[in-house]
């Protein structure tokens, strides 16, 4: 049974995992529409730059990652500077993950736009729009029903891989109850680690599934 101390540290546990995972999806909606224009622009140099950048941050583990931020930037630093940088865990936590959420969310987003129509940006030059004005007022907002489940999806895997930020000294909730359960022998602390991802990823899915039958459903229209 939980007292009212283990209670509340599992709340803020809780609240701490939240707050990554909507921060990462944040950046990484708004930074991954840049890299994903980036990815389908004329020019070669922003085309090699986001193709480099979704390549990496794709193609390492996210845990590798949140290691190089938290513990080889300092090295890194101390080298070229002599001097020590100490980074907040928490800040890291916040960068690793909206740089690793912007790559998978930048290619989602390429994805959505390369499926409107190409006669969707012919018919906004033939009204006189550049192609910056096309895809900012016509193609990028046709793309938001798409983005639905994807978005959904993305936000889920945030959540559930918050729990690496407990190896960068943060009690996200699933180092919280893992500090419980060590500390007091006791295995039943991981249920409620269990419970809480299962509640809130629940959460999620009902409600992105609803938005995506209501957005759905005036597609249809």
């Amino acid at each position: 049974m939980l007292t009212s101390a283990q209670g509340w540290e599992i709340f803020h546990g809780t609240v701490l995992t939240i707050e990554i995972a909507l921060v990462a999806l944040f950046f990484g909606v708004v930074l991954g529409i840049i890299v994903a224009l980036g990815r389908i622009s004329h020019n070669k140099v922003a085309r090699a730059v986001t193709w480099f950048y979704v390549w990496f941050f794709r193609g390492t583990p996210l845990l590798l990652q949140l290691f190089m931020i938290y513990f080889a930037v300092p090295i890194i630093y101390l080298n070229a500077t002599g001097s020590t940088l100490v980074v907040d865990p928490m800040l890291c936590a916040f960068i690793t993950f909206s740089l690793n959420s912007t790559a998978y969310m930048a290619e989602i987003i390429r994805a959505a736009i390369e499926s409107i129509p190409e006669g969707q940006m012919e018919a906004a030059k033939a009204l006189g729009m550049n192609y910056h004005q096309a895809m900012r007022k016509i193609i990028i907002p046709q793309t938001f029903k798409r983005l639905v489940a994807p978005l959904g999806n993305e936000l889920i895997m945030l959540l559930k891989d918050t729990s690496l930020v407990s190896t960068i000294a943060l009690f996200d909730v699933l180092r919280t109850v893992k500090t419980m359960a060590t500390s007091t022998g006791n295995w039943v602390y991981y249920l409620y680690a269990a419970a809480i991802y299962l509640f809130l990823t629940t959460i999620l899915q009902v409600l992105f599934d609803h938005l995506e039958k209501r957005f759905g459903a005036y597609e249809k229209r």
